[in-house]
């Protein structure tokens, strides 16, 4: 499958009525592996399976699955992660997670998430502020775990996460997330710009996507040096906001003046 195959197949998962976050997951880390294919996708999805068929049956309460799902993952899988994962790329990535047992936050919460889930478990994620977590149960009395440190107990109740909100995190908005973070890795090493790219090009295909996107890419596409696509881009995103916010406008579009100078 082509990768135009492959962001077609992401924006229709997207757009889907109940978006599955394992498919997106998977389909988002073709983008920066070029060995993942159709076989190691399907690994991945059997593996999730595996895990979820460890779990013991029976269970009930958000206690329990909380305590199962951490001893299962953080305890005998050994699942957790590492200040250093924040260097690798492919940490943000749910496959490369899967193999090697560590990663960022938000994919050792997807998988998480996602082993509990197909056991039953009452499961979701939390965005707090600067992190990402696991909770069980009723998010106003969630037991909440952190799967970065192996699953240990964030508690349950109000008070133990005052610091954030509360509220169920959606698979799109975890999607974005994640490629937020790839950004945030590219942007950090200017030789990676194209990473940076395709984790703008796939935020794009998500709906209802923050519309400033389309003006980070077209400046992003002005770094690369694609000066007069760039320039079209920032004159089309302009148009958008021109309504809205006419000096905002008027700047980006001497940006776009600026940057079709740089074609002479």
């Amino acid at each position: 499958m082509s990768g135009q195959d492959r962001r077609e197949q992401f924006a229709a998962e997207a757009r889907a009525e109940r978006p599955d976050l394992s498919v997106l997951c998977l389909l988002l880390a073709t983008e920066g592996d070029p060995e993942l294919d159709e076989r190691v996708m399907d690994w991945a999805q059997i593996e999730l399976d595996r895990l979820a068929g460890m779990l013991p049956y029976g269970l009930r309460g958000p206690r329990a699955w909380a305590s199962a799902v951490t001893e299962l993952l953080g305890g005998q899988q050994g699942f957790h992660g590492t200040p250093a994962d924040y260097d690798r790329l492919p940490s943000s990535f749910l496959h490369e997670v899967l193999r090697r047992r560590r990663g960022l936050p938000i994919l050792l919460s997807v998988v998480w998430m996602e082993v509990a889930r197909r056991a039953g478990a009452p499961v979701y994620g939390l965005a707090l502020p600067g992190h990402f977590v696991v909770g069980f149960g009723d998010p106003e009395e969630a037991v909440v775990v952190d799967p970065f440190a192996g699953g240990a107990s964030l508690g349950a109740g109000p008070a133990e996460l005052a610091q954030g909100p509360r509220v169920a995190a959606r698979t799109l908005d975890i999607v974005l997330r994640i490629l937020n973070n790839i950004r945030a890795w590219a942007s950090a090493r200017p030789e990676h710009s194209g990473v940076a790219l395709w984790a703008l090009e796939l935020a794009l295909l998500l709906p209802s996507h923050p519309a400033a996107l389309r003006y980070d890419r077209a400046k992003l596409l002005v770094e690369r040096g694609q000066f007069a696509y760039g320039a079209a881009e920032l004159e089309s995103y302009a148009l958008v906001i021109d309504a809205i916010d006419p000096p905002a406008a008027g700047r980006i579009r001497a940006e776009a003046l600026s940057a079709r100078a740089l074609l002479n």
